[in-house]
């Protein structure tokens, strides 16, 4: 069991009664008055420089990450500022896809390109590797073994980003933490902002990271083990309880983004950085976030929420006639979102990386499950002998890959999780 972030333990010896105390708990709230934005710009562009700074020290070799985003690239432009200072150059490492069969979105997923062009502006000495579907297969076992439990989300990419790392240094710096600090993914709290109740937040933010399965096909999945009147209150609760109580007074379009920060770190981010400690343990490797500093924390939750959104007021107009997939496809076109962060990262890393949109650390799965990975998937997951199918539906589970399969519906997240839990169930 992981004790929870924020949390200690104090344990009696003689009674041997443990005792669990919550410390501190992210706080995401309104100023009651905003200052000049250039302050805050200043002030974050000194935290967030102090924050690489306190990161460099080290008695080993130290390199950083650098996807080709903005998040990485700034961290990568400070550390390599310190290294060059005592002549010396700082490694840099990418990991990025082989492209050939992928499609749609999937196809903005390498930006090696990007990577590059900054580790020749910043002189990095740059390390690359290219990943392939073969590598997802080879990987898994490994990767299964070393995170001890299944986990949602393909995160084989930073298994190989660790494992290309551990070759040339000890310490590695990771970009991990702007987008939940500073409003990284706007499409998912635009589609909060108009609610009016909590109860009414909470349905409609559950209902967007309920991605998996529907309460339905959760029911038909798990046929036998769940009652037949199960309408999936049970985890929508545990989703309502991350939030305090004092979160549950919402008034304003700003406080449900302030709770959606908050839930976000609190548990997306939480799980993120679960995976990336055993992962680079794994390779004795040892991975430092910059943006997790105790001081760019507090300011970055001090920050009001006009700071970093832009098109907060017109999301308002604009949701009440806009819904569906047409929100969606706005919404992901634009670059808001981290919009401080954007200006301050600006004086840092060329303009064609900050006003490009989010893209995120991610693999060409949807392509690989129903192509070149596709006999992989079906071999793994569509045997009935499977330990898998001591829990779950043959028959559900069969009909849900062949959605995805035929290309009717995107189950790469639930593909990765089978494969994952299969894997897990037979190591143990």
């Amino acid at each position: 069991q992981i004790l929870e972030p924020g949390h200690y333990f104090e344990i009696d010896l003689l009674s041997k009664k443990i005792e669990k105390t919550q410390y501190w708990d992210f706080d995401f709230s309104e100023p009651e008055t905003i200052k000049d934005e250039r302050e805050y710009v200043e002030e974050l562009d000194r935290l967030f420089t102090q924050a690489v700074e306190r990161q460099l020290v080290a008695d080993v070799p130290v390199g950083s990450y650098l996807s080709g985003g903005m998040d990485s690239g700034s961290i990568t432009a400070i550390a390599s500022k310190h290294f060059q200072q005592s002549n010396a150059n700082l490694n840099s490492f990418t990991v990025g896809f082989d492209l050939s069969s992928a499609s749609g979105m999937e196809l903005a997923l390498d930006e090696r390109a990007a990577a590059e062009s900054m580790s020749y502006q910043f002189k990095t000495e740059h390390y690359e590797m290219v990943l392939k579907s073969g590598d997802m297969e080879r990987c898994l076992p490994d990767l299964v073994r070393a995170l001890e439990e299944p986990r949602v989300g393909q995160s084989y990419p930073n298994y190989y980003a660790a494992k290309l790392a551990s070759k040339f240094v000890k310490v590695v710096l990771s970009g991990a933490g702007g987008d939940e600090l500073f409003a990284g993914y706007p499409w998912r709290y635009y589609q909060t902002v108009n609610n009016k109740s909590f109860e009414s937040y909470v349905d409609s933010y559950y209902s967007y990271w309920q991605r998996l399965l529907s309460s339905q096909e959760f029911k038909q999945v798990f046929s036998g083990l769940v009652p037949n009147d199960y309408d999936g209150s049970s985890t929508k609760s545990i989703f309502r309880n991350i939030f305090p109580e004092k979160n549950k007074k919402l008034q304003r379009p700003e406080d449900r983004i302030n709770n959606s920060l908050y839930f976000e770190s609190k548990t997306f981010l939480h799980g993120l950085f679960v995976i990336e400690d055993k992962i680079s343990m794994a390779h004795g490797l040892e991975t430092r976030v910059p943006f997790m500093d105790n001081d760019l924390v507090d300011f970055a939750m001090r920050c009001s929420v006009s700071l970093k959104l832009n098109n907060l007021m017109n999301v308002v107009k604009l949701d009440e006639n806009m819904a569906g997939d047409k929100q969606a496809a706005f919404f992901q076109k634009t670059s808001d979102g981290k919009q401080i962060l954007r200006d301050m990262m600006s004086r840092h890393i060329p303009d064609e990386i900050i006003k490009a949109p989010k893209k995120g650390f991610s693999s060409p799965d949807a392509s690989w499950f129903k192509g070149e990975s596709i006999d992989f998937v079906k071999k793994i997951l569509l045997n009935q002998d499977d330990k898998l199918f001591d829990f779950l539906d043959y028959g559900v589970v069969e009909a849900l890959l062949k959605e995805h399969f035929n290309g009717d519906k995107n189950r790469r997240l639930l593909i990765w999780s089978l494969l994952s839990m299969q894997t897990y169930l037979e190591q143990e």
